[in-house]
Parts: C-alpha cells; structure tokens; sequence
C-alpha cells in the first residue's frame, strides 16, 4: 500500500496537460518604428485595458523593424485573449488624443472594435494540451 501511495504522483502526473506555445503574426504595421507588444490574459475582468494588471499575465515583445513572429511558450490549457500594441514612439502605453488611440492596435481572433475595445469573449481563444497554437493579429490605427 506505501508503494502505491508513493507512485500516485508519478501516475498522476502522467495525465498532466502539456504545455504548448502560441506563434503571433503580426501584419498590417504601418511602419518599422518602436515596438510590438502583446499581453495575453485568461482574466475577463482585467481584459483588455487592465491586462498590464493580471499577475498571471503572459507578455511578448520585439522591435517593429525585426521580421518574425511573437511566441509565447509554456502555455498552460485555457481560454485566453491578446491585446497587441505597436509602440511607436516606446514609451510602453497607448498614446491617445481625445480618448482616441494614436498608435496601432490589436486582439486576438481579430475581435471588432466598435465604440470601445472589444469584450474578452469576443477575443478569447482556447488552447488544449500540446498542440501549438499559431494565428494572425492585424494591427489597426484611427
């Protein structure tokens, strides 16, 4: 019975879901200036605006001139949702001009922005255990 007790872990870990990575690409810049950043969120209430707020909170980033995709790896099961900002100018926030945003932005499932940013709902996606997720984000400007 001790056996089987101390084995219980190792057999439970064997149904553990794997982690998996999300591949970003980004189109639609408008130009090679500053940075592209991403935060992805399982957090409805801190999405999107809130998402810097969301201790669990998964971020990537590169600069705008660098060619490639953004990838967040180990990336547990859940339904997530990605706001995209292009920071031209690199001060790591949306610039605004009358509650307008200047700079490009972003969400995944590429969720529609009417006369706010869109809901989580609308930008949420699932990732389940071990198949790597890849998917487009069209940047936006006002």
């Amino acid at each position: 019975m001790k056996r089987a007790l101390l084995l219980l872990p190792f057999l439970l870990a064997g149904n553990a879901p794997a982690p998996t990575s999300i591949t970003v690409d980004i189109n639609g810049l408008r130009n090679a200036k500053g940075m592209i950043w991403l935060c992805m969120s399982a957090n409805p209430k801190l999405f999107p605006e809130g998402c810097d707020k969301d201790p669990n909170r998964r971020t990537a980033s590169i600069r705008a001139d660098q060619p490639g995709p953004l990838v967040i790896r180990d990336v547990m099961p859940g339904r997530y949702a990605i706001v995209l900002l292009h920071d031209e100018n690199g001060n790591k926030k949306m610039d605004k001009t009358l509650f307008l945003p200047k700079e490009g932005f972003g969400f995944s499932r590429d969720a529609p922005v009417k006369m706010s940013a869109p809901k989580f709902e609308a930008a949420a996606f699932d990732v389940t255990g071990g198949a790597p997720v890849r998917m487009k984000m069209k940047v936006r400007y006002l």
